[in-house]
């Protein structure tokens, strides 16, 4: 049903898609953002605790969500398209606790798929996950958790062989880091564990809460949501629940930036600004950048004039990505490029991934005045002209930031390797001109 390719083969010459871009127009109007993309991922993965229909709504159409749909699938679930961005997914019966190794490699959230199998049949099998390459992202607390729960593990070169010979059962477990996939993964096992399961430590982050809400229209049994301490009730059964996605908060936070630089007026609907953005709202703040709240939607006024904040006594600001709810750190990439634009100086401290600042140089190269201290820090000197240039996108987020950076340069830019950006957002360009921006996918 899936057809995901990532190449095009023409007379033996192997052709990709870009975006060209010519900076200079401001975006605005009124912006509706896509579903969660990191809710969508668990969610589609949690259908294979029950054997009655699930119903998502607002799911994003991306390619990490077409990937997750098609393993699932490959599960022996049933996924059907009832209109656009709603899907009705049922695994009645599943065929096999082995997810397709090819389209594992395709996605990190690939590895979520352990908690439910296990929780459905006691054991599965899965290859190493791909994802984004922005520094190593282990899956020490997915294993370290499921072992609390009665699950024996092989590792191998390639790939996990996960078996609950006696079941699963209640553990009261502290996770080593607050991981969110990690955190998933254990309370969708937790579901099918006889007792009660106490998982300390947890992530928080808006996507996580879908997930545990999700859980208990289902029929399950979660206390905590939100907290970093969850009680999951086990062995309760599960049944269908219709559920609706919330709007995705780092597309969001990359939109006000994007707005913000570009000097336009912008209107962005169902933002959940209260819930969502407070952290992101205090660190855009350092940078200048102000909005105004209506109700649930975010309101970008054109023609700021963007200027870092002094920390006390005159000290180069920070911004540093933090656990829930601290800045997120996939808005880390956005908030360098909005620095770029910004007069003054700041520090951007990246503390997760040790890869994730591997992409500066692109910007340095449109002519952004940053120093890269080392490969969690980065010091950004603005405001900066940028000038468009030939560019390759690197991961999802790092992606975006470039589109970010074109669109407000001079002139034209090319941004190769694009699936990277359409992992994680949905018809970008088509989208993008709706706002009045110059950008066209191109096949190169």
């Amino acid at each position: 049903m899936f057809d995901i390719p990532t190449k095009v083969i023409h007379a033996g010459v192997q052709t990709m898609e870009a975006y060209r871009i010519r900076g200079g127009n401001p975006i605005q109007g009124t912006f509706v953002p896509q579903g969660n993309k990191n809710a969508a991922l668990p969610m589609i993965a949690a259908t294979l605790l029950t054997d009655q229909e699930i119903v998502l709504e607002n799911v994003p159409d991306i390619r990490d969500v077409q990937v997750m749909l098609a393993l699932v699938e490959h599960l022996g679930a049933t996924v059907v398209e009832e209109a656009p961005g709603v899907w009705r997914i049922r695994a009645e019966t599943l065929t096999s606790t082995r997810p397709d190794p090819a389209l594992c490699r395709q996605i990190r959230a690939s590895f979520l798929l352990a908690g439910p199998l296990l929780a459905r049949e006691g054991r599965a099998t899965l290859p190493r996950p791909g994802g984004d390459r922005i520094g190593r992202r282990p899956l020490d607390t997915h294993i370290y958790a499921f072992e609390q729960l009665g699950v024996e593990v092989e590792i191998l070169p390639d790939r996990y062989i996960l078996t609950a010979p006696h079941g699963l059962y209640g553990a009261d477990i502290f996770l080593p880091e607050a991981s969110v996939t990690g955190t998933e993964n254990v309370v969708m096992a937790a579901t099918a564990a006889q007792g009660t399961t106490i998982v300390r430590n947890a992530a928080a982050e808006p996507h996580v809460q879908q997930l545990c809400r999700m859980i208990n229209a289902m029929g399950g049994h979660i206390e905590g949501i939100g907290s970093s301490t969850l009680v999951i009730e086990g062995g309760l059964p599960l049944g269908g629940a219709r559920e609706r996605i919330e709007s995705d908060y780092i597309e969001v936070g990359s939109f006000i930036g994007l707005a913000a630089v570009t000097g336009g007026e912008l209107r962005i609907k169902d933002a959940y600004p209260n819930e969502h953005h407070r952290m992101t709202r205090i660190v855009y703040e350092r940078l200048g950048i102000r909005w105004e709240v209506d109700g649930n939607d975010i309101i970008v006024p054109a023609g700021q004039t963007l200027e870092v904040q002094d920390a006390l006594h005159g000290a180069i600001p920070e911004i540093k990505d933090q656990l829930w709810p601290g800045f997120p750190a996939d808005l880390t990439s956005i908030a360098l490029v909005l620095a770029t634009q910004a007069r003054g100086t700041v520090l951007i401290h990246e503390w997760m991934f040790e890869g994730r600042l591997f992409w500066v140089d692109k910007l340095i190269s449109m002519g952004a005045r940053i120093v890269l201290c080392d490969p969690h820090r980065a010091v950004v000197v603005g405001p900066s002209k940028l000038y468009g240039q030939e560019l390759t996108s690197p991961d999802i987020r790092a992606g975006m930031a470039l589109v970010i950076a074109a669109l407000c340069a001079e002139g034209e830019s090319t941004i190769y390797n694009i699936h990277q950006i359409q992992r994680g957002y949905s018809r970008l360009d088509e989208r993008l001109r709706a706002l009045g921006a110059d950008i066209e996918r191109i096949t190169v």
